[in-house]
């Protein structure tokens, strides 16, 4: 097994791989006791180079590789790629490019919303993926032969499944339907650690201009408390505690302290008051520029029965096209089409509509209809 620990065999390895069409990739962090995650392994694999990278080697310099990841004669092949991307962009400030995320290729592929890794594996690859290690400190040195293993085979059977998919796509046609979803990964905003833009990582109870000028605070200081002090942001404070302060700012130590949210004793701590520092700039801040509008009033609620025929029409669509649901509408859509409100609704576009939008329009103006035939829901033209 090549295990690379030296900045001169990194770069040789990294001419060796510059040479082959497609990478697959692979990494082992730790960040559960930490906010910022620490990159413990890199694995590659092009057609003919295997190899583990070891990134807590010392003074091993990652150049080399993080060029690789932005060479565009190199396809970068992940399995759900968010987080290694988050990591790459992080300590390498790169995003792979060309990207191809085989989960998401598999949604389009005929398995399901969040096909494993190892499904993916057995069903392509007829590979086992021996997941035994998969809660291993990564961080430990020396990693045992169990780790490497485990470690080298999340890239040995990703080439297999990576080809196969792509064949799947050519020949369907539907190459598009993933780049698209892939090109939303490679938006460095989602990677950027802002603390002014920390309030959108949370879901909001209202629209109030003056609640959220407050929570975007709260979070901005926690933010800043959780890198500063490098661990994980609940570990300053929860969302949950965030989100009541929000709703209802405490004037005193005494009132945060009685709060549901808040731990004991956390009001008089030093964390506490500079909470309630962070409090008093809320209540005169102003909300962030780009909060969300407030939508205007419905001009007529959708029933649940609306809302149901389109889940079930979607469920046969996107089961005919052999396309996960979620990746043609999500619950936000069918809410919104059940309403009647369709602009930029994402499933009234491109293939989307094809797959669905359209017929979801049909269905809603009485053009269409769902029926049981033989004890199967079916799709029917009315007159």
């Amino acid at each position: 097994m090549r295990i690379v620990t030296t900045s001169e065999d990194l770069k040789a390895l990294a001419t060796e791989l510059a040479k082959a069409p497609y990478i697959a990739l692979d990494t082992e962090f730790m960040r559960d006791q930490t906010y910022w995650p620490k990159l413990c392994l890199i694995q590659a694999a092009s057609k003919d180079v295997e190899a583990i990278i070891d990134p807590m080697a010392d003074s091993i310099d990652l150049s080399p590789f993080y060029a690789l990841l932005a060479d565009p004669k190199i396809v970068k092949v992940l399995h759900a790629s968010r987080q290694d991307i988050e990591i790459f962009f992080q300590q390498g400030g790169v995003i792979p490019d060309p990207l191809f995320d085989t989960q998401i290729a598999a949604m389009v592929c005929g398995f399901g919303e969040a096909a494993s890794y190892e499904t993916l594996s057995r069903k392509l690859a007829h590979g086992e993926v021996d997941k035994s290690a998969r809660f291993t400190d990564w961080g430990r040195r020396p990693l045992s032969p169990r780790q490497l293993e485990y470690a080298l085979a999340d890239v040995t059977h990703l080439r297999i499944v990576y080809e196969k998919l792509a064949e799947e796509l050519r020949t369907s046609g539907r190459a598009s339907w993933v780049q698209e979803e892939i090109a939303a990964l490679q938006n460095p905003a989602l990677y950027r650690l802002e603390p002014e833009q920390a309030w959108k990582r949370m879901k909001l109870r209202t629209a109030s201009r003056r609640f959220v000028a407050m929570l975007a605070t709260l979070a901005a200081w926690r933010e800043r408390e959780a890198q500063t002090r490098d661990i994980p942001r609940s570990r300053v404070l929860k969302d949950d505690a965030l989100l009541e302060i929000a709703a209802h700012p405490p004037e005193t130590a005494d009132a945060l302290e009685r709060m549901r949210a808040i731990p004991k004793g956390f009001a008089t701590s030093r964390y506490g008051k500079a909470l309630l520092d962070a409090i008093r700039e809320g209540r005169e801040a102003s909300p962030p520029a780009d909060m969300p509008a407030e939508r205007p009033r419905r001009k007529r609620e959708p029933s649940q029965a609306a809302i149901d025929l389109l889940k079930t029409l979607l469920r046969l669509r996107a089961d005919e096209a052999r396309v996960a649901p979620r990746l043609i509408a999500n619950a936000d859509d069918i809410d919104r089409l059940a309403a009647f409100e369709d602009e930029g609704v994402a499933a009234l576009q491109g293939w989307r509509a094809d797959v669905f939008g359209n017929d979801a329009r049909a269905l809603r103006d009485g053009h269409l209809a769902l029926a049981l035939k033989k004890g199967e829901a079916v799709v029917v033209e009315t007159a």
